[in-house]
């Protein structure tokens, strides 16, 4: 409902492609362990529709260099070198805000605006 209301909205949305390769884990992760169960294909389906849904903020020079400085500066550690990368990434393409359900993950990174999706009025 949150994707639906930011389109109303005209809101440009965009993916990293990171975003996409970790969609990939999960979706094609068995159900057991804690995934979707989809086979390879299903999945690349999948992301050829995530593909044309959003812009995908591919790789520009400086991402690496901005990452650096991101977790060098907010002593980044662990898995939340990830949530740093994909500020780099939007850093470096100019987007401004992130829409997620990790809010507090995002929130030391005065560089983006972070929304979560139940603060958006359908």
């Amino acid at each position: 409902m949150a994707l639906a209301a930011l389109r109303r909205q005209e809101s440009e949305l965009c993916v990293a492609p990171q975003n996409l390769v970790e969609f990939w884990v999960v979706a094609t992760r068995p159900i057991a362990e804690n995934g979707l169960g989809m086979s390879p294909l299903m999945t690349a389906g999948e992301v050829r529709v995530l593909r044309d849904l959003f812009r995908v903020l591919e790789g520009k020079s400086g991402i690496a260099e901005a990452w650096e400085k991101l977790v060098s500066v907010h002593l980044v550690s662990g898995k939340l070198a990830h949530d740093a990368h994909l500020v780099s990434v939007m850093n470096v393409h100019g987007v401004r805000r992130i829409l997620t359900f990790n809010g507090a993950d995002f929130r030391r990174y005065d560089s983006v605006e972070v929304i979560v999706p139940s603060s958006i009025h359908t």
